[in-house]
């Protein structure tokens, strides 16, 4: 089971990395969330795949009786998927206002720091 999880980090990444090398800001959009869920999948497939109970101790013992679940990465992943959701929410505005502003979401036409019917500056030396 831990080596198809990993695989499938790795197809994450693979996927969301070339999602971030587009030059529209949509599939750029789509690789930073499909990265998110990579790390976040990561992170359960590190936190070890083995049932056991509650990490919860009984009154009458000083330390659990059997195996528990490790609530660590249950934790860590569940921050990172606030977060995550939140970063992506406030990179959707940006991203719906710089198209309304500017027409496009491809970011080689979004150069409006260089204007279209000028000479391009010099390339060497």
């Amino acid at each position: 089971m831990e080596a198809v999880l990993s695989l499938l980090v790795a197809l994450f990444f693979a996927a969301g990395i070339y999602l971030m090398l587009s030059r529209h800001l949509i599939r750029i959009l789509l690789g930073i969330v499909l990265f998110g869920n990579a790390v976040n999948l990561l992170i359960f497939t590190n936190g070890r795949l083995t049932r056991g109970t509650p990490p919860i101790v009984p009154p009458d013992l000083m330390t659990s009786a059997g195996p528990v679940a490790n609530p660590l990465p249950q934790a860590l992943i569940l921050t990172a998927i606030v977060i995550s959701f939140s970063f992506f929410s406030f990179l959707l505005v940006v991203v719906y206002r710089a198209y309304q502003d500017l027409g496009t979401d491809d970011t080689d036409e979004m150069r409006v720091a260089e204007p279209a019917d000028e000479a391009p500056p010099p390339m060497g030396y």
